[in-house]
């Protein structure tokens, strides 16, 4: 009876008073002496016992709620200490330790600081003000914890003005990294920053951008929820409502808030995942609440609870869907398990923790698991009262096993060996069963530069003060009836990713994609978001791609543009074609076709040419200007056919620089050699001796044709040097590339243009003047006709040249090239070869004489009747035939003034074969 006599007084189950401070060591739960103190704070009671009324005294307050895996902490602390002790790695140097309850409130863990700082062997406890506390000696050297973040902060900024080291198993929040804040904490575990950004990775991989956060109104879940919106926000997960729960169970508003966030949870239909930052008192009571309302979710879980037994064995907890949880890395905690194996026959006079739960496991060991778990937090005082007098103790060793949560024992056991081997280190040549051998912030120094090895792996504290170690990516599953805690994957914080055992385990993992959780569907390849009114970016509608756009993911932004002018895409497009190149190729039926025009072109000129040379001494071959004149002309002929081949095929920067020049210069050659022609003729039959005198001044043929020629060649090479043409890709039309010669000068080529039209059209009037010729020796004709069919054609081509695009633009050039130089051909050869071969009779010298002796007849006769028509205008009467005439033997006598007397016909014998063979002769 005295055992539980003393029980009773200092212990609270449920809402009743179970601790009662009376003096400084009654605040002690577990404590051990040794030569170096290592201090403890765990969070072993859920909550803080408040009167009624606001406290009116600054009394210590008790506590309530029994947490069994915090109990398990402080053993794995206990069991770390006694290995130690029991190992040389001290060398006789001893660790003892005081644990305290801090009830998950920052008014009791300040208590328990005050006490670490107060002097040495101090009866009293005192904490001496000191302005400097470099040769103070604090009764702890070290401490281990606390259980969570809110109170660490706390607790750290009292410690840290005697730079007592302080490293957490537990406390996870990022501002706690802050060593200028912080200066003395340091934890085994990674901060937040990492677990919500795993936490948002995962969301993001699984195709979920539409959650619901929950998290507990105090520093650690207003850093936890700020930090995963900078996450979420940083993967494209909109949040699409916070809900925050009291802190304190105590709070009277707690229930009516976890009321509200279920009905949130229920409203907001479209939210499927819920990310859950709480303590596991707050989520035990939030899923009973969810069961209740049947909600059916995937709910994330904060390393805070994500191994939590205690939640995973409530009834019905299948039913609210899937969890999915981060926890901190294990090791090996197999010693452990043993310690707690052994641990009934352990003494309980030091440790009022276990003195508690060894009367609560009689009172409550007849019961299921659950309803055993349930008795261990709920009991009243009456009824443990009245059990614990009628029972027997009674020990489960399967209850602490079942209820262990691996990476919070882990990390208390490195803790524990972090802070020995700084101790190890300043040990090396001090006595350290001297309390004052060194100092905590001697200690603190040396804890920055420790190195823990533990399965073969190196741990250490970076910058930070933070050990980088792995998170076990968890899923809850039913197996057998009863949910399960299995490692799904293991995430890397360094690399940022997810590590998988199997592919059993990946399939799990993918799994969980099949779960929508999105303010809108997702837009599919070819689609993009287009941004609604809300002001979340996850609420959008889904729009095509517009033309030469794409998108080929999922849930895109915006449509990329195809690469370059090159890329074509259609409405709605999931990627970029490359644009049809065209150009007119040598297989088109239209380039065949004008090809074939050019070869019978070709065979035309050789077939002039051949018949030329076989009549190379009849009149109309010497009438033509001879074999050479003739051979220039058919040659330019066939260059200029021969050009139409670089307007074919796919443009090259040869070809577009050789078509023009060449066509250019062999035209002005043609043109050249037939201007020399037309002033030829006009000089043999013109009886105007005016016109005559000019004609011969001008007529030298060989200079001619070099010079008009030569302008030709200098206007083209200045185009060439200055302003050369160009490959040009042509985009006006839609998905296709009009490949083609861009003429590098409109002006230089409209000059070289100009140019031929010139020389043609002066070649046109000297035809003109003498298309009357003899009939069969009418070649001024037929070049004034060639150069009829050269202007028509060029003219129409400037019209139709400008307004053509596309493949067949080169095409309509090479028509008017092939137009006017069959024109031209066909007019100064043809008549000439028809009367060849087909009227050979006229092909004659003789002919030729009596044609051109009638045509000199009529033109004598013609410049008589001018001249007396002349004569009687200047004398001012009317003159007739007959004022000259003078009857002779029935001819009749012309004395034209100022010549001699014309005897004979008209016009005289004799005068007409002179005129004649002069005429023969000149041609």
């Amino acid at each position: 009876m005295a055992f539980v006599s003393f029980l009773i007084p200092c212990f609270v189950i449920s809402t009743d008073i179970a601790f009662s401070c009376q003096n400084t060591h009654d605040f002690v739960d577990a404590s051990s002496p040794g030569d170096i103190v290592i201090g403890g704070l765990f969070a072993v009671h859920s909550v803080m016992l408040h009167p009624e009324e606001y406290p009116i005294k600054p009394v210590i307050q008790n506590c309530a709620g029994f947490e069994i895996q915090i109990f398990l902490q402080t053993l794995a602390m206990i069991h770390a200490i006694e290995t130690i002790n029991n190992s040389t790695l001290l060398s006789g140097v001893t660790l003892g330790y005081e644990i305290y309850d801090t009830c998950a409130e920052v008014t009791k863990a300040m208590a328990s600081a005050l006490r670490f700082l107060s002097k040495f062997n101090s009866s009293e406890d005192v904490v001496e003000f000191k302005c400097n506390y470099s040769d103070n000696v604090p009764r702890i050297k070290a401490v281990i914890g606390a259980s969570y973040s809110e109170v660490s902060m706390a607790v750290s900024r009292l410690l840290a003005l005697q730079l007592i080291p302080q490293v957490s198993p537990a406390s996870s929040a990022e501002i706690l990294s802050d060593k200028i804040r912080f200066p003395s904490f340091f934890r085994t575990i990674p901060s937040d920053f990492h677990q919500t950004r795993a936490m948002a990775h995962l969301i993001c991989e699984s195709g979920w951008n539409w959650i619901g956060v929950i998290a507990t109104d105090d520093d650690n879940g207003r850093f936890a929820l700020e930090s995963f919106g900078v996450q979420a926000m940083a993967n494209n997960v909109c949040i699409a409502f916070k809900e925050m729960l009291p802190a304190y169970l105590s709070d009277n508003t707690f229930h009516t808030k976890v009321d509200h966030a279920i009905e949130k949870i229920v409203k907001e239909n479209r939210v499927n995942v819920i990310v859950v930052f709480m303590r596991q008192f707050h989520v035990l009571r939030l899923f009973r609440k969810a069961i209740e309302r049947n909600v059916n979710k995937i709910w994330i879980a904060s390393n805070n609870w994500s191994t939590a037994v205690k939640i995973s064995t409530i009834p019905n907890i299948r039913q609210l869907g899937t969890i999915v949880g981060f926890g901190f890395k294990s090791g090996d905690i197999s010693t452990f398990q043993d310690f707690l194996r052994n641990l009934h026959g352990k003494p309980t006079g030091n440790n009022k923790f276990l003195h508690e739960y060894i009367m609560l496991l009689s009172v409550c060991a007849h019961l299921e698991y659950h309803d055993f778990q349930t008795c261990i937090s709920n009991q009243s005082q009456d009824d443990l009262l009245q059990n614990v007098e009628n029972k027997h103790q009674i020990w489960r060793d399967d209850f602490l096993n079942a209820n262990i949560e691996p990476g919070f024992i882990h990390s208390t056991i490195l803790a524990v060996y972090a802070i020995v081997h700084a101790i190890k280190g300043q040990c090396k040549d001090r006595n350290c069963k001297d309390p004052s051998a060194f100092a905590p912030w001697e200690l603190l120094e040396e804890l920055k530069k420790v190195t823990v090895t533990d399965d073969d792996k190196e741990n250490k504290f970076d910058s930070n003060g933070d050990m980088i170690t792995s998170y076990d990516v968890l899923l809850w599953k039913e197996v057998d009836g009863h949910m399960e805690i299995t490692t799904m994957a293991e995430y890397d914080p360094e690399k940022g990713d997810f590590i998988f055992e199997d592919e059993e385990k990946k399939k799990e993992f993918l799994d969980l994609k099949k779960v929508q959780s999105t303010c809108s569907q997702h837009c599919k390849p070819g689609q993009m978001k287009k941004v609604t009114e809300s002001p979340h970016t996850c609420c959008y509608e889904c729009v095509y791609c517009p033309e030469n756009h794409y998108s080929n993911q999922t849930d895109m932004d915006y449509c990329y543009r195809c690469n370059n002018k090159t890329y074509w895409a259609p409405i709605n497009s999931t990627t970029c074609y490359r644009k049809t190149i065209h150009f007119l190729a040598w297989t088109d039926w239209f380039a065949i076709f004008l090809l074939l025009l050019s070869a019978f072109g070709v065979a035309l000129v050789l077939s002039v040419s051949v018949i030329f040379t076989k009549n190379l001494n009849t009149p109309v071959v010497k009438a033509s200007g001879g074999l050479t004149v003739c051979y220039i002309i058919l040659f330019s002929h066939f260059l200029i056919f021969l050009s139409t081949v670089f307007f074919i095929g796919e443009p090259t920067e040869i070809k577009c620089k050789t078509r023009q020049a060449l066509f250019g210069v062999s035209f002005t050659l043609c043109i050249s050699c037939i201007l020399i022609k037309s002033l030829k003729i006009l000089l043999a039959f013109s009886f105007d001796p005016k016109l005559q005198n000019f004609l011969k001044c001008i007529y030298k043929p060989v200079p001619t044709v070099v010079t008009c020629t030569g302008i030709q060649v200098i206007i083209c090479t200045f185009w060439l040097i200055f302003r050369t043409p160009f490959v040009n890709q042509n985009f006006s039309i839609p998905r296709t590339i009009i490949l083609e010669c861009n003429e590098g000068s409109i002006v230089a080529f409209g000059i070289m243009l100009g140019y031929i039209a010139a020389l043609a059209f002066i070649c046109f009037i000297f035809a003109f003047k003498g298309r009357k010729l003899p009939e069969n020796y009418n070649e001024a004709k037929f070049i004034t006709f060639g150069m009829l069919i050269y202007f028509i054609a060029w003219i129409v081509f400037i019209p139709v040249y400008a307004n053509t695009f596309g493949k067949y633009l080169p095409a309509v050039e090479i028509i008017v090239v092939l137009i006017s130089n069959y024109g031209i051909l066909c007019c100064t050869f043809l008549p000439k070869c028809y009367i060849i071969i087909y009227k050979q009779e006229t092909n004659t010298k003789s002919a030729f004489l009596k044609m051109i002796y009638t045509y000199s007849s009529k033109s004598a006769s013609s410049v008589a009747v001018s001249q007396i028509s002349l004569d009687s205008k200047s004398s001012g009467s009317q003159a007739t035939v007959s004022d000259y005439c003078k009857s002779e033997n029935g001819n009749c006598r012309f004395q034209v003034p100022g010549q001699r007397l014309i005897k004979g016909k008209v016009p005289p014998k004799d005068t007409a074969r002179t005129m004649s063979r002069k005429r023969l002769s000149s041609i």
